[in-house]
């Protein structure tokens, strides 16, 4: 960058990626802790992230409303027990008001690139909207921003209409339609059930069958919104009450995934009340460990697969030629329009590919063999930025904002020391700590639910590692991140020359 340019950009102290709820509550918290020289950029119009982007129908949360919000921002008029996608993307709409955070929003500046000036100690951020540069560098475009859409033979030939659940088309119509849904994940539990009724017939692709445990959903009262609004502590406690319930659960999954065997029975049950055809029920029963994959909350999805105009085909999607669909087991079916609710890109960040750090390597680069950051935040080689929701950060049965609130801790922390140690100053994460911290996580993976239950899920990287689930309680891992130890990170300082050349230009400007 030339003197000329550099006096061009912009320089913040922080600049936040991402304005789901992991780059609001970085914002929030920020502000909380007196710094409010920041910037949140978004690549889109408005704040919401994954809320933002998933509006397909019947979109919801499968965490209870009052822990699927912030600690510091308790909504005590959350409408339903588990809320649909439009009353958190309200919520978060709410959060940047109340908060004043949108003078500190910059929309549509997606990062470009991100590169490491080992000079100057900061981070050079092309997006875009503009260049600008930055002390420190909050990631928060989480696990769930960019679709992924297997690399089908034929797909381009399909003379239909083909989109991802987390682009839904709501300007295509699909009554009448003969739509082919591919995967049976959490959108697709959500989706089957109420597009169902509109299209003439539905052929859902179904690799591994989920289990699937009843949604226990319902309207909340005007009486239980007023108590919350006139008694906080009782929406408190009710947080509480789901927290301490969830938390008591974990062992099952992390220590003992043998006493699961009952819940199973369960889920069987829940099935068995829909599904009257001995031979569907044979295609959705799963043959692992409930658990190993993520479960699924429906009360509505069996009985939709139980519909006439509804065919399970239990084989992936293998080939298209034109208007044809063909499964791995040889079945065609015709189709007007494909809909894909395939994941994402969760163990192979697309934002990775942007980040260069101080040895010149993008981040997907250092993360080749797979993802790792200590204490799921910071990865060595790439000082002074930080992830939210970073690796093992995810939980399989808990609140994710407990999870990104403790990651909020551990930055508030990072930037308490980073001005303890005065002047310009980083924090790189010694590769040692950062190998430290990725063995003991992997050590404790070895013995949960989601190693030894029998299953290949998206939790998995290219290589089988678990790079995505945090094997432990949400007490552990805030324990975990409440403090910055330094003796993990090694602290960076200017180049002596460049120090020198600053003092002596200011001597030369002095004696002026």
């Amino acid at each position: 960058m030339t003197e000329r340019e550099d006096a061009d950009v912009r320089h913040v102290r922080v600049a936040v990626v991402g304005s789901g709820f992991g780059g609001l509550g970085a914002a929030v918290r920020l502000r909380r802790e007196g710094i409010t020289d920041f910037v949140v950029l978004e690549r889109a119009g408005s704040v919401g992230g994954t809320w933002r982007d998933n509006s397909y129908p019947g979109c919801a949360c499968d965490v209870p409303s009052h822990l699927y919000s912030f600690s510091f921002a308790p909504n005590p008029d959350w409408p339903r027990a588990f809320s649909g996608q439009e009353h958190i993307r309200a919520y978060l709409e709410h959060v940047t008001d109340v908060f004043r955070l949108r003078p500190h929003l910059r929309f549509n500046s997606e990062v470009k690139r991100m590169t490491w000036d080992g000079e100057r100690l900061r981070w050079e951020i092309e997006t875009s909207s503009g260049n600008l540069t930055a002390d420190v560098v909050v990631s928060a475009t989480g696990p769930l921003s960019e679709p992924r859409i297997p690399d089908i033979p034929g797909l381009d030939t399909f003379p239909g209409k083909v989109f991802h659940s987390a682009r839904w088309d709501h300007d295509y119509d699909l009554r009448g339609k003969r739509v082919a849904f591919v995967g049976t994940g959490a959108s697709a539990a959500q989706i089957v059930p109420a597009i169902q009724p509109r299209v003439s017939h539905l052929t859902l692709f179904q690799r591994t069958p989920p289990w699937v445990l009843p949604r226990v959903d319902r309207a909340i009262s005007g009486v239980e919104r007023m108590l919350h609004r006139q008694l906080p502590f009782t929406a408190k406690a009710r947080r509480g009450l789901l927290w301490g319930i969830r938390e008591l659960q974990v062992q099952a999954f992390t220590k003992h995934p043998g006493e699961l065997g009952l819940v199973e029975q369960f889920a069987k049950l829940h099935m068995a009340r829909a599904i009257k055809d001995p031979a569907l029920r044979a295609k959705l029963t799963p043959d692992y460990r409930i658990g190993c994959k993520r479960i699924l909350l429906s009360s509505d999805y069996y009985p939709a697969l139980a519909r006439p105009n509804v065919d399970v085909v239990a084989s992936g999607l293998a080939e298209i030629q034109g208007g044809t669909v063909i499964a791995a087991d040889g079945s065609r079916t015709e189709a007007d329009a494909i809909v894909f609710g395939t994941g994402f890109h969760v163990t192979d960040l697309p934002i990775a590919e942007r980040v260069v750090g101080a040895d010149g390597r993008t981040l997907a680069e250092a993360w080749a063999t797979g993802m790792q950051s200590l204490r799921g935040a910071s990865a060595a080689g790439f000082p002074n930025w930080m992830s939210i929701i970073g690796p093992n950060t995810g939980l399989g049965n808990n609140s994710m904002i407990l999870m990104i609130e403790s990651q909020l801790n551990y930055m508030a922390d990072y930037l308490r020391q980073l001005d303890v140690l005065g002047g310009p100053v980083a924090l790189d994460a010694r590769p040692g700590a950062v190998s430290a911290w990725n063995d003991r996580v992997q050590q404790r993976m070895k013995r949960t639910v989601w190693s030894t239950g029998g299953c290949t899920s998206w939790y998995l990287d290219a290589n089988g590692r678990n790079t995505t689930i945090w094997p432990g309680t949400t007490t552990e891992f805030r324990s975990a991140t409440r403090r910055v130890n330094l003796g993990e990170y090694e602290v960076l300082r200017e180049p002596r020359t460049r120090t020198d050349d600053i003092r002596g230009e200011q001597k030369v400007e002095a004696g002026a």
